[in-house]
């Protein structure tokens, strides 16, 4: 079955409308996308204005988080990506999830409803552990294959 991966958007962007792929520039997202398409079959980005976007839809910037919405506005977030995500997904695929725990809350358990696996290889960690554990999935340490799920960073390099 295949892997769909998702990644949440970022604060950091470019000031033009712009395939959303390009718009996001920070390096978590840089490094997070790159690693998503590389380990996935398709990837998706979790855009807190757009929802569920494809990396090649344009789109404008805004300024919206997650992060400073409450729970009801989450919750319809939520609502709407998994509206999305259900016409992209199949009982089986595996999806990656590269997103802090408000943007990824609300969706998994309706994503394991659907019959998906999920895999969230950067739980709990913090934004520099993120960084070094996306930097050791490119490096000959840690190749991305089958084993790459367990080649979490130990905490205290």
């Amino acid at each position: 079955m295949p892997t769909i991966a998702l990644v949440a958007c970022v604060g950091k962007k470019n000031t033009t409308p712009m395939p959303a792929r390009d718009l996001y520039i920070s390096d978590w997202f840089r490094k997070a996308s790159a690693y998503a398409a590389r380990v996935a079959d398709r990837w998706y980005i979790l855009s807190a204005k757009y929802g569920l976007i494809a990396p090649d839809t344009i789109i404008e910037p805004y300024d919206e988080t997650l992060n400073k919405m409450g729970v009801a506005a989450r919750r319809a977030w939520a609502r709407r990506v998994i509206e999305d995500l259900r016409r992209v997904l199949q009982p089986g695929d595996r999806m990656v999830i590269l997103a802090g725990s408000r943007y990824r809350q609300d969706l998994i358990g309706p994503i394991r409803q659907v019959g998906c696996t999920i895999e969230v290889p950067m739980d709990g960690f913090r934004i520099g552990e993120q960084l070094r554990w996306l930097n050791s999935a490119w490096s000959k340490r840690c190749p991305l294959d089958a084993h790459w799920r367990q080649a979490k960073l130990p905490r205290h390099p």
